[in-house]
């Protein structure tokens, strides 16, 4: 793949100062590190070491990475390192995959809550899919699965959903024989719907009352019971997204399907197109209209704010295992 005309690492570099003394008051260190990170990667702040040829004797000076899972530039050899891993583990049969979101009502909460809220999606939607698997009106088996936290959208708007690959059908319970699913999409998704809504929202009642919910700012008056319940209240009133899809192929084709969702951050640096006047233009798939490609041109420093949204808490792990492919089982 060609070198990317522009990187994020520019917008760091020409507007990232300016950025942070704007918005000093919701930027932390962490996000402060990640900023410095991307912007250093690969450059002699990092420091390098020097490679030379043992036939020829050429030499030529390679600099450091940062490592920061949140850089662009870095998540290549981590992906490739992970995928010739899991390549030990698949199974020779197709495989689901099944998107769970959360609705835009709850953006500022999860914001200011991310490790809490982040953490409750992962168990909600594992228990959801172990659930109705496990029931033998849908598939009556014990399945396993990879999940995997996104947290953006196109235009890099916060938009937190998981994304999960999973082998289509199951063992049965006495894990004897491998249960085939009697649905063309693996799950019933209306099912899949309602369950994830109820076991979330419940999720979020429990941190509530254990206290482990904080309400900074504009999120003061949903401090007090009544208030708090009455912000969720209207969250049965619609219906939640989870989108499947017909099973995709085997253990040949889902290691490049992986590739898509596993170690992806919130913008590639191929998809930069200007940094110019203090914009930013950069290509979007318009998923609403066919999936067409469009540009969107934003303020250096909305972009630097839209790309700091998507940090994750420190040591905070977005791909998990569950079920029979789970580290314990």
């Amino acid at each position: 793949m060609n070198q990317p005309p522009f990187e994020v690492a520019d917008i760091i570099r020409q507007y990232g100062n300016r950025f942070v003394e704007k918005n000093r008051s919701w930027l932390t260190w962490l996000h402060l590190r990640v900023l410095h990170a991307i912007e250093f990667c690969r450059t002699a702040t990092l420091g390098g070491h020097l490679d030379r040829c043992r036939q020829c004797g050429h030499e030529a000076i390679s600099f450091n990475s940062c490592r920061s899972r949140h850089c662009p530039k870095c998540q290549t050899n981590a992906r490739d390192k992970w995928l010739t891993a899991r390549s030990k583990e698949l199974l020779p049969v197709r495989y689901v995959h099944v998107v769970f979101t959360l609705p835009h009502e709850l953006s500022w909460l999860i914001l200011h809550n991310k490790k809490v809220i982040y953490d409750l999606l992962f168990r909600t939607t594992a228990a959801t899919l172990l659930e109705i698997a496990a029931d033998p009106r849908h598939l009556g088996a014990e399945i396993g699965f990879l999940s995997v936290l996104h947290t953006w959208g196109q235009t890099l708007q916060h938009h937190p959903h998981i994304h999960c690959v999973i082998p289509s059908g199951g063992l049965s319970l006495d894990h004897q024989r491998w249960v085939h699913p009697r649905y063309p999409f693996f799950l019933p998704v209306v099912v899949l719907r309602r369950v994830f809504r109820g076991k979330f929202v419940d999720g979020l009642k429990d941190a509530f009352h254990q206290g482990r919910l904080v309400f900074p700012g504009s999120l003061r008056p949903l401090a007090a019971e009544k208030a708090f319940a009455a912000f969720l209240r209207p969250l049965f009133r619609k219906e939640w997204v989870v989108y499947s899809k017909r099973p995709f192929g085997g253990p040949e084709y889902v290691l490049h399907y992986l590739a898509r969702y596993t170690h992806r951050v919130a913008i590639s640096n191929h998809r930069l197109l200007s940094v110019a006047d203090g914009n930013v233009t950069f290509r979007w798939k318009d998923y609403a209209h066919g999936s067409k490609q469009r540009k969107m041109t934003i303020a250096a420093e909305e972009f630097l704010r839209r790309f700091m949204l998507h940090v994750l808490p420190r040591r905070f792990v977005r791909i998990r295992f569950s079920g029979f492919l789970a580290n314990r089982r």
